[in-house]
């Protein structure tokens, strides 16, 4: 069994599957780009295959320091899966990162049998079964559900705490933006391509609407085909246009608002706290919107084709009078993208996004507070409140008996995050798992069991580990079958039924 992010060194070369163009957009290669920033700020280099040509685009990868290599293969195909796994054996490229929605489950298991680790960049679970080494979903907040189907080694990178953001906006770490009583510059950015032209409906609603001494500056993507047709819609001096930006952070600063398309944008546009109306122009943009608006930093129109120009109107011209819901949106957007994205999943890939240290007397305290939390005395065989004293005695007896492991697990901020214990007998071990509340529902919990027990395995002469869960308790339950631990059946507890599973040690 492969522990979670256990590479033990990031290799010089990562290769980075994505396409772009009028139909797909740009915004796979883009975020693309801002993990490739990361892997060169970690000492890498990126090298981007790519079955598509956009010279453009290819132009701002090459400026950047990134290398393109051209695939002439179908996208999906098996020969690109071939191609692909091919130039990464040729590079000694360790990790394949593969952004866009035609890599589906035959491709992620031809490029994994070809020897290549495997990063998937996901939207909304749109393979049958993944394969992959690392699942990546920025819009996910810890929800797994889309990922059900999965290796035992898999890890999820769920939500936007992995938020991938460009080394352009982080140079704006710091900066506070002045929310004003009138909103009087707006920005519009419907995507790289925009195929359905959905600029000009949103520049026609503009037109059409009754605000005063507005400003707007329309952003289109070097793959978009309707620039004569924009052309007719801004005559006027209210609208200025700026084609294949490269300084999108100063617009997004510029504007007091934002009407933009529900894709990877949103992600930036939260981070510059620039509060939007978005537009869902794709099916896979579902997620992002709805993720935008429950945690409060945008508004969700829905899908274009089914907005009518008034409906945009109205909602524009409300939240450019809202000062206080201007203010309350730009707050949630840096709550939500702190832009450590890109340095969390390269430090993932070279094995460092968790640890495990071994647990000491000066746990004692943490280690109580865990143990007494409401939700883990619920779960617990035995539900009662655990003395301090008790406590301290039960700590020092598991630390002086050399046939328990224990570990403290903790993030990539060195944040102590929960603990995992081995109880061994003989060739077979009972662990324990729990998390610190504040972490609960981000899929750290899987997480720490599959790199507790490939370490274990690592360490020890064990050949399985057994686990043990009340019935009831179909979150733990989740967490060791996703970690790759089988069924076996229910048993007794303390008098209480509990769901027994297995992990045998990998042949």
């Amino acid at each position: 069994m492969n522990s979670v992010c256990s590479v033990p060194s990031v290799a010089k070369n990562l290769v980075i599957r994505a396409d772009a163009g009028t139909e797909i957009g740009t915004g796979h290669v883009m975020r693309c780009l801002a993990l490739a920033q990361g892997w060169q700020d970690a000492g890498g280099h990126p090298i981007f295959a790519m079955a598509t040509e956009v010279p453009n685009l290819e132009g701002r990868l090459k400026s950047e320091g990134g290398e393109v290599v051209h695939l002439a293969v179908k996208p999906g195909s098996a020969e690109d899966a071939t191609a692909t796994a091919s130039l990464a054996q040729e590079a000694g490229a360790t990790w394949i990162a593969a952004d866009g929605y035609r890599f589906d489950t035959r491709y992620q298991r031809m490029v994994k049998g070809r020897g290549a680790r495997l990063l998937m960049m996901d939207d909304y679970g749109h393979a049958d079964r993944y394969h992959a080494d690392v699942i990546l979903n920025q819009s996910a907040n810890g929800n797994e559900d889309f990922y059900e189907k999965i290796e035992s080694y898999t890890s999820l990178l769920l939500g936007p705490r992995y938020a991938l953001l460009r080394r352009e906006f982080l140079k704006w770490q710091g900066w506070s933006r002045k929310t004003p009583e009138v909103g009087r510059k707006l920005l519009v950015t419907l995507g790289g391509s925009d195929p359905d032209n959905v600029t000009r409906k949103v520049l026609n609603a503009i037109q059409t609407s009754d605000i005063r001494n507005l400003e707007v500056k329309v952003v289109i993507g070097p793959s978009n085909p309707h620039e004569a047709s924009l052309a007719e819609a801004v005559h006027c001096s209210l609208f200025t246009v700026h084609r294949s930006v490269e300084n999108i952070p100063e617009l997004m600063a510029w504007a007091d608002l934002a009407i933009s398309a529900a894709g990877s944008t949103c992600w930036e546009l939260a981070f510059m706290r620039l509060p939007a109306l978005l537009l869902v122009v794709a099916d896979n943009q579902n997620c992002v919107a709805d993720r935008l608006e429950v945690a409060g930093a945008a508004i969700n129109l829905g899908r274009q084709s089914a907005v009518s120009p008034l409906e945009i109107s109205r909602a524009l011209l409300r939240l450019l009078r809202d000062r206080g819901e201007r203010e309350a949106m730009a707050r949630s957007g840096r709550n939500l993208v702190d832009g450590e994205g890109a340095a969390r999943v390269v430090k993932c890939l070279q094995g460092g996004e968790m640890e495990l240290r071994p647990a000491s007397v000066d746990d004692c305290w943490l280690l109580w507070k865990w143990a007494n939390d409401s939700e883990t005395r619920e779960v617990s065989f035995s539900p009662e409140s655990i003395k301090w004293e008790d406590h301290v005695k039960w700590l020092e007896s598991k630390l002086g008996d050399p046939g328990c492991v224990f570990w403290v697990a903790s993030n990539g901020e060195g944040t102590s995050i929960g603990q995992v214990r081995f109880d061994v007998d003989g060739g077979e071990a009972i662990i324990s798992v729990s998390v610190d509340k504040a972490f609960r529902n981000r899929g750290y919990g899987n997480r720490i069991i599959r790199l507790a027990c490939g370490k274990v395995f690592e360490t020890a002469r064990i050949g399985s580990i057994h686990a043990y869960v009340k019935e009831g308790n179909y979150g733990s339950a989740k967490a060791f079958f996703k970690a790759g631990f089988k069924r076996s059946g229910i048993c007794m507890v303390k008098g209480q039924k509990a769901f027994h599973f297995v992990l045998e040690r990998p042949r």
